[in-house]
């Protein structure tokens, strides 16, 4: 407003003050600008992830190289030393057919080994503790209670009863037929087995793959043996066995390979056959969870009671999309997933985490109390006068104030030496109002051995104002006090 004139106040624009800049001199208009990260880059379980989160693998990655260096050895060998005979001998399809099941089983391979198996999300702390607080009122659990969650659910596939289990690591009940790995640390949909010869788990997204990688690289190591053992019986019609053997060491190195694989990968592949044809997996065959048979109590509510379908559902449907979105952006309000403890204490602090915020409240309005009564008067603040007190429509101090009682001074804000005075004695309570606490009231407290010269408030009868000395003391009784009142 211009000075001596009423003239309306000019509009005035007011910029919001940034609270999250890293420095009091920073700018609010110049922020720096975080890089968003990917949800690979904090994924909770045991996972290596490459080319920005586009491949999967387990941590445990040794032999899943051995096993290509297995084949790309032994493949290596039959086409570089023994397809360029067998092409003029017998056929050039030799070549052609072997190469073709050579890039099938890589292919196979690599899709198993880095692709996502299907891996459940862990819950949020939220809800985790939504789902704590379902199950509380479920079971008729007070509030107070510790008692950890139950770790099963029953639900009904068939006609048959499912039970689906609780995992404290991921917060979770896992769906039916998912169970958790404990190498990879995650819990896996339709989980079959953690095959390190792949470098991953085997589960409901790659199974198929890993299917007809075992059973691809049955035909390939059949084939080698067969052609190499065809190679060397033809070298040594023309030369002999042992010259035979000679001229190609290569051939003894892939026969003395495949034949001590050969037994395991078909075996292997069989036994797949089997749990296809009857839509059961690996971790349900060995804990013999279902029977085969319809009659029985325990009979597979998965199968489809036909073995030909059974096999195009398992290797013709479709595929899931993943559910962890490993390559999507972590936004700024998204909730990170539970931290894995066991169930006891989880449940315990969820249920006591309100409790600790309201006795955290009251601890820091204790304190807070405490050190406004505690602050000392600043020994350098100058006495005022009457003049300086004098406020409009208030009298002065140099008059006696009739509405004023004996040990209850009550002086404008805007009195510096007599704030914190007032401010005690709202505080502090009367003596007769509380007969169990002793607290010195104002008329109670021992007189100064001094007052302000040439003061008003020296010749004031109805406010006792206190030296500096006997406001100290005034002070750590008034601590005490509150401290005793703190204590009960």
């Amino acid at each position: 407003m211009p000075p001596g004139g009423g003239g309306p106040m000019k509009d005035c624009e007011y910029s919001q003050i940034s609270t999250h800049s890293s420095s009091p001199m920073e700018s609010p208009h110049k922020k720096k600008k975080i890089a968003a990260r990917r949800k690979w880059e904090v994924f909770p379980g045991r996972n290596k992830f490459f080319c920005n989160g586009r491949i999967m693998m387990a941590r445990q990655t040794g032999v899943f190289y051995l096993t290509l260096v297995l084949i790309l050895v032994t493949s290596g060998l039959f086409f570089a030393f023994d397809c360029p005979y067998l092409a003029v001998k017998i056929t050039p399809a030799i070549p052609v057919v072997g190469g073709i099941l050579f890039f099938f089983v890589m292919g196979t391979l690599l899709r198993t080994s880095f692709s996502d198996p299907g891996v459940l999300p862990r819950a949020t702390p939220d809800e985790a503790a939504d789902l704590e607080r379902q199950i509380d009122i479920a079971n008729g659990t007070s509030s107070g209670g510790y008692r950890p969650p139950p770790r099963t659910k029953e639900v009904i596939i068939n006609g048959q009863t499912v039970k689906l289990k609780y995992c404290f690591t991921c917060k979770i009940f896992r769906p039916p037929r998912a169970s958790h790995c404990s190498l990879c640390d995650n819990c896996v949909e339709r989980f079959d087995h953690h095959c390190p010869w792949v470098g991953n788990c085997v589960g409901k997204r790659n199974y198929r793959f890993f299917y007809m990688f075992i059973l691809s690289l049955s035909f390939l190591t059949v084939f080698i043996f067969a052609f190499v053992i065809t190679h060397v019986i033809l070298r040594s019609q023309q030369t002999g066995f042992l010259n035979a053997l000679k001229d190609s060491p290569a051939s003894v190195l892939e026969a003395v390979v495949c034949f001590f694989s050969v037994w395991s990968i078909v075996g292997l592949s069989g036994f797949h056959t089997y749990l296809i044809s009857s839509n059961q997996t690996t971790n349900e065959d060995i804990k013999g969870s279902w029977s085969n048979k319809r009659g029985k109590e325990n009979y597979n509510p998965y199968s489809y009671g036909n073995i030909f379908t059974n096999c195009c559902v398992a290797l013709c449907g479709p595929i899931s999309p993943s559910l962890i979105d490993r390559r999507g952006y972590i936004q700024s309000d998204t909730p990170q997933p539970a931290a894995p403890s066991n169930g006891m204490a989880a449940y315990g602090a969820t249920q006591s985490q309100s409790d600790m915020c309201d006795q955290d409240q009251c601890i820091q309005s204790t304190k807070f109390v405490l050190q406004a009564a505690a602050t000392p008067l600043l020994q350098s603040e100058p006495s005022l006068t009457s003049d300086e007190l004098h406020l409009p429509g208030k009298p002065g101090l140099g008059t006696p104030c009739a509405s004023l009682t004996l040990g209850q001074p009550t002086p404008p804000s805007s009195m510096p030496n007599l704030t914190t005075e007032a401010a005690l004695t709202d505080i502090l309570p009367l003596k007769d109002e509380h007969v169990g606490h002793q607290f010195l009231t104002p008329e109670e407290a021992p007189s100064p051995p001094r007052m302000l010269a040439g003061s008003p408030l020296a010749h004031s009868r109805t406010m006792h104002v206190l030296g500096l000395a006997s406001q100290d003391s005034l002070h750590e009784d008034s601590v005490r006090g509150l401290v005793k009142l703190s204590s009960v």
